[in-house]
């Protein structure tokens, strides 16, 4: 399976951070390559509080807020409100779909790690997609390093 990692240092406090994770901060976190739609239950509900090993909804993955390319299935392995959560979902494209965000107490404020591990539907698609894949997760955490402050920090 394709894999990386993206991580960012930011000035706020972990606990602070994960409070603060919903679909509308995951929305903010895509913009503008992407939008993930959300039953209105999921909308403002703090992904801390998802249950775990159960799917809970399906969403459009909508290209630039728009077109639907993908439609995605949400499962939580693990849901840790001290450091974050494990997501085992699947989507039309992909197979296998694991998103482990860390969330880790830092001099700073919080390290926010994300590891990506995914699986295609179709042969050579994963290596296809990683690339794209690489880009929406780096908007991802510019856009956070936009919102809260901080530096993009390389793995050791």
């Amino acid at each position: 399976m394709p894999a990386f990692y993206i991580s960012s240092e930011l000035p706020i406090p972990a606990a602070s951070f994960l409070s603060c994770l919903d679909m509308r901060s995951v929305n903010t976190e895509l913009w503008p390559m992407a939008r993930m739609t959300a039953p209105t239950l999921w909308q403002q509900r703090p992904i801390l509080e998802w249950p775990e090993k159960q799917t809970l909804f399906k969403s459009w993955i909508l290209l630039f807020g728009v077109l639907p390319i993908d439609r995605h299935s949400f499962y939580f392995d693990k849901v840790d409100p001290a450091s974050g959560f494990s997501e085992q979902s699947s989507s039309l494209t992909n197979a296998n779909w694991c998103h482990t965000r860390q969330v880790l107490p830092s001099p700073m404020g919080c390290q926010v790690i994300d590891k990506l591990d995914y699986e295609s539907r179709l042969p050579l698609l994963g290596s296809l997609m990683k690339p794209i894949y690489q880009l929406v997760f780096w908007i991802r955490h510019r856009n956070l390093r936009a919102r809260y402050g901080g530096h993009k920090k390389p793995l050791q």
